[in-house]
C-alpha cells in the first residue's frame, strides 16, 4: 500500500494534527506548557477525547483497570486474537506533543482506512492508548503495559497517592492487576514512535526498523550530611550534600563518556535541602540513569557509578543510600514481526534501516506478552521530551502506509 493511495489522502497530517490538538489546553495541567501526568485531569481530557476518534474510526472503546484506553476494531470472527497497536498518552513535563500520541494516532488512522475499504480482517486490531510510560507523577514508568503485560504484582503498586488518583477515574486499586491479558489474545503488538534520536534525519531517511529496546537501569541516591549555616561553618568542617553529590554527578559523565558508545548516563532530577541560599545542604537527592545496548555493558557501567558514589560520599563523611528503581532488560524485536515489518517498509519503496532505541518503550514490557516490533520516525534535530519537538506529515504518512502493508502481510501470512 503506496503512500499516494486514495485511501490514506491526508491521514498521516490528520494524525500529526491531533497530537497538535492534544497539545495544550484542558489537554495540559499547565497553562505555559504540555504536561499531562498519569491519571490528571488532562489525561482524562485526552483519553475522552480520543475514545471520540476511536468511535469515529469504527472501533468500540473502554478504559481498562490500569486507566488505558483500548479501542478495537473486530474482526471477520468475534473475538478473534488481536494485533495490538499502541502507544501512550502521558508526557514530561514542558513536553513535546508527539512522543507517544502519534502513535496511538497513527493506529487509529489504520483502522479508519481498514474501515473505509469495508475491509474485516481475520484478526481484530486493538489500539492501546498506554496511561502511564514516562513516570512523571509516580516514581514508577510503564505501569500500565506492565500491568498489561503481568509483569507487576501488588508490591508494585505501593505508591503514595496512586489509590486516590485512580479512585478519581472511578478505578480501584485492588482491581489494577486485572488489566493482565493473556497471551492468546494477540497475534502481535505494533509500535510506532518517533526515534528521539538523530539518526534518520541525518541519513535523510523517514523510517527506521527497531532491532532492540537497549537494557536500562535507575537509581535514586540520597545524600546526608549536616545542615548548618552559610557563614559560620568553615569549609573543611563542612559535610555539604550538595557538593558531595556534584562531585558525584560528574564521575558518573566520566564513567559514561569513557564507556561503549552505546553506553549513556544521566543524571536528570537533583535537590537540596533544606534549599535555603544561606544554609550549607544538609541533604541531596538525585536520580540516575544508565542505558545500554547489552545487560553486560550497562552492568559493568551502573556497579562502577554505583560504587563511585558510595566512595565519594565515604570520603566526604557523607551518609549515602543508593536505591535501584528499575531494572529493566534489552528488549529484542520478534524476528517474524521485525520481518514483515521490513516487508511492508520494503513494499512502499522505502529503505531499510535498522537501529537499536536507547529510549525505552511500552513494547520493552509488551515484549512479555506477545511478539512485538516498532517502528521509528525521523523527528526534527533529534529533538524529543521537548516543546521544539516536530515531525514531518509526509513522514507520518509513509508510516500509516508502511502500518497498513505490515496488516496486509500479517493476513497472508496467518491465510498461509
Amino acid at each position: 500500500m503506496h503512500a499516494n493511495s486514495p485511501m490514506l489522502g491526508m491521514s498521516g497530517a490528520r494524525a500529526v494534527d491531533r497530537c497538535d490538538q492534544l497539545g495544550g489546553g484542558r489537554f495540559s495541567e499547565s497553562a505555559e506548557h504540555l504536561f499531562r501526568p498519569y491519571l490528571s485531569r488532562a489525561h482524562r481530557a485526552a483519553v475522552d477525547q480520543v475514545a471520540d476518534w476511536m468511535k469515529d474510526a469504527g472501533m468500540t472503546s473502554r478504559i481498562d483497570p490500569s486507566g488505558s484506553l483500548i479501542g478495537r476494531f473486530e474482526g471477520s470472527v468475534a473475538g478473534a486474537p488481536a494485533l495490538l497497536i499502541g502507544s501512550h498518552l502521558d508526557s514530561v513535563r514542558d513536553a513535546g506533543r508527539y512522543d507517544g500520541p502519534l502513535g496511538v494516532m497513527l493506529g487509529i488512522e489504520c483502522v479508519d482506512a481498514l474501515r473505509r475499504q469495508s475491509r474485516t480482517l481475520p484478526f481484530a486490531i486493538e489500539v492501546a492508548a498506554f496511561g502511564d510510560e514516562e513516570g512523571s507523577r509516580f516514581p514508577s514508568a510503564m505501569l500500565c503495559s506492565r500491568a498489561m503485560a503481568g509483569l507487576i504484582d501488588e508490591s508494585s503498586l505501593e505508591i503514595d497517592g496512586l489509590a486516590d488518583a485512580l479512585a478519581e477515574w472511578r478505578l480501584d486499586r485492588r482491581d489494577f492487576l486485572a488489566a493482565r491479558r493473556d497471551p492468546t489474545e494477540f497475534v502481535g503488538y505494533l509500535e510506532a514512535h518517533i526515534e528521539q534520536g538523530p539518526v534518520l534525519e541525518s541519513e535523510n531517511l523517514a523510517l527506521g526498523i527497531v532491532t532492540a529496546i537497549a537494557a536500562q537501569r535507575r537509581y535514586e541516591v540520597t545524600l546526608r550530611g549536616i545542615a548548618g549555616h552559610a557563614g559560620t561553618n568553615s569549609m573543611g568542617l563542612r559535610k555539604d550534600a550538595l557538593t558531595a553529590a556534584a562531585e558525584a554527578i560528574l564521575t558518573i559523565e566520566n564513567i559514561a563518556r569513557a564507556g561503549a558508545a552505546d553506553l549513556v548516563a544521566t543524571v536528570g532530577k537533583i535537590e537540596a535541602l533544606p534549599g535555603v541560599a544561606n544554609v550549607v545542604p544538609g541533604e541531596a537527592r538525585f536520580s540516575i540513569d544508565v542505558r545500554a545496548g547489552t545487560v553486560l555493558v550497562r552492568d559493568h557501567a551502573a556497579d562502577e557509578i554505583v560504587g563511585r558514589v558510595s566512595a565519594i560520599a565515604a570520603e566526604r563523611g557523607i551518609a549515602c543510600t543508593i536505591t535501584c528503581l528499575h531494572d529493566l532488560a534489552p528488549s529484542p524485536c520478534a524476528a517474524p514481526m521485525m520481518r514483515r515489518l521490513e516487508q511492508a517498509v520494503t513494499a512502499i519503496g522505502q529503505p531499510v534501516r535498522k537501529l537499536v532505541s536507547g529510549a525505552g518503550h511500552d513494547a520493552m514490557a509488551l515484549a512479555a506478552l506477545t511478539p512485538m516490533a516498532m517502528l521509528f520516525l525521523r523527528c526534527k534535530d533529534g529533538i524529543s521530551h521537548n516543546p521544539a519537538e516536530s515531525v514531518l506529515a509526509g513522514d507520518a504518512e509513509l508510516a500509516l502506509s508502511a502500518l497498513l502493508a505490515f496488516v496486509e502481510i500479517l493476513t497472508e501470512d496467518l491465510h498461509a
